[in-house]
């Protein structure tokens, strides 16, 4: 599979690279060197040891405009999509080692369904913030070194990614909302998928453990 950087034009309906918050991101960094590294992957909506840091207060007045935000981490192994998902907000990684995303776009979703060769992947080097537009989608970051696994920033509105809201589905997006924010779409060899989550992955669950 072709890996694009995050600096391709390719990437500019994605996302976009931040600038000018240096200085916010060598401290998240810091702090962000010291979460777990599990041999799976893992997710913490939000870390206290990220939140308490100043440039949470930066993250929220330079990249949220004020609204509140959480800063947790998505740290680990991976190779493969699984799943894909979106939020109303953008999104806001930042990684201690160089890592992949694999992205898409909603409007690339025909009839509830994702064709996997839609996917593209998309390499963000390690300090350097990248923005995921609300209507791109995305999930768990891949490894670009198994050996050093990936450490991520995930920076999201307050509440995002918690407990799914207690809904009566009205409508069709509604299958697809897996948690508060967070409409996810799952590929039939996924965990989530054998845990209940909407199925709508069309072809190969991509795995780019031989392009890296």
């Amino acid at each position: 599979m072709k890996i694009y950087s995050v600096f391709d034009p390719e990437f500019k309906s994605y996302g976009k690279v931040v600038s000018g918050l240096e200085n916010t991101a060598a401290e998240i960094i810091a702090a962000l060197e010291k979460t777990p590294l599990p041999d799976g992957t893992d997710y913490v909506a939000m870390d206290p040891s990220l939140q308490s840091l100043p440039a949470a207060k930066v993250v929220s007045e330079h990249l949220f405009g004020g609204m509140p935000v959480q800063l947790g981490w998505c740290n680990g192994h991976n190779t493969k999509l699984n799943c894909v998902e979106y939020h109303r907000d953008s999104e806001f990684n930042l990684g201690t080692e160089d890592f992949i995303l694999l992205l898409a776009k909603q409007d690339e979703i025909v009839d509830g369904v994702l064709d996997t060769a839609k996917v593209k992947a998309f390499r963000a080097p390690k300090g350097v913030i990248v923005e995921c537009y609300s209507t791109t989608l995305h999930y768990a970051p891949c490894h670009t070194d198994p050996a050093k696994g990936f450490r991520v920033l995930v920076a999201l509105p307050v509440g995002t990614n918690t407990e799914k809201p207690a809904i009566v589905p009205a409508s069709d997006e509604d299958k697809l909302l897996w948690a508060c924010n967070k409409w996810l779409i799952a590929h039939p060899e996924s965990s989530e998928a054998a845990q209940g989550a909407y199925v709508g992955l069309k072809g190969a669950n991509i795995d780019i453990a031989d392009s890296i």
